[in-house]
């Protein structure tokens, strides 16, 4: 019978790591997770929010993960049980957040891009969500917008202008997905969640934007953990089969 190793854990990021950005995990993936369940505490951190990670991981996530950390852990559970929270509106306050959000929205009014759907900021408890082309448009759309902008930068320039006009709100940008990017207090990044694994010596991270100014790239450089660049699900399953299952 596998034994569990003491003081490891495995924190994996979701999209482009454990499933195809925003589709439901494989059965494959979902079998290998609960065998790998079996040797080491498994963990799951994301800048979605708990039902777009129940979404693609199933409706049982919480019972199939140790630990769940949605919005980069600003909300925690472990077991199934919440052990934290924090907020973003308290945090800034309803001025600075109308400032912000104003001047984001002029922005992406003025943006000149092929098509524009609905849903420009999402202000989920931890952070914004900010997207150029709007959460509203089709898988399809996504995939396009995603080709268009690796070309135009256009979420990379964005990043530029919100970091100069913002700086005395010392906010973090950082592109993640296929179509937007996350903004949130310093420190808020997806490190966030290592407070609440202080009883682990040892933490792997598997992510796919681990480069700076990716969504990953703070937790996988933190010295805390042990950072693994992936490049899909396929490539998760094959890292983890040598580090844990060897």
């Amino acid at each position: 019978m596998a034994v569990r190793k003491p003081g490891l854990i495995a924190l994996f990021d979701l999209d482009d790591t454990l499933t195809a950005p925003r589709k439901a995990a494989t059965p494959s993936m979902l079998e290998f997770i609960k065998e790998l369940r079996k040797v080491v505490t498994i963990g799951v951190v994301s800048g979605s929010d708990l039902s777009k990670i129940s979404g693609q991981l199933g409706k049982t996530v919480m019972n199939d993960y140790d630990y769940v950390f949605s919005e980069n852990g600003l909300v925690a559970h472990k077991d199934g049980k919440l052990i934290g929270t924090q907020s973003l509106k308290s945090f800034l306050g309803d001025e600075k957040l109308k400032e912000f959000i104003n001047f984001t929205l002029h922005y992406i009014a003025d943006l000149d891009i092929p098509i524009k759907r609905g849903t420009f900021i999402e202000l989920r408890s931890g952070m914004l969500n900010v997207s150029p082309i709007g959460r509203n448009c089709s898988q399809e759309e996504r995939d396009e917008f995603e080709k268009y902008d690796k070309v135009h930068n256009i979420r990379s320039k964005m990043v530029s202008v919100l970091r100069e006009k913002f700086a005395h709100l010392n906010l973090t940008f950082s592109i993640g997905g296929q179509i937007s990017l996350d903004v949130f207090p310093q420190g808020w990044d997806k490190t966030y969640c290592l407070r609440y694994l202080d009883e682990f010596s040892e933490i792997h991270f598997f992510g796919d934007k681990t480069y700076k100014g990716g969504n990953d790239h703070e937790i996988y450089e933190s010295e805390r953990t042990v950072g693994h660049t992936v490049t899909s699900p396929d490539d998760t399953l094959k890292q983890c089969k040598a580090l844990f299952l060897a």
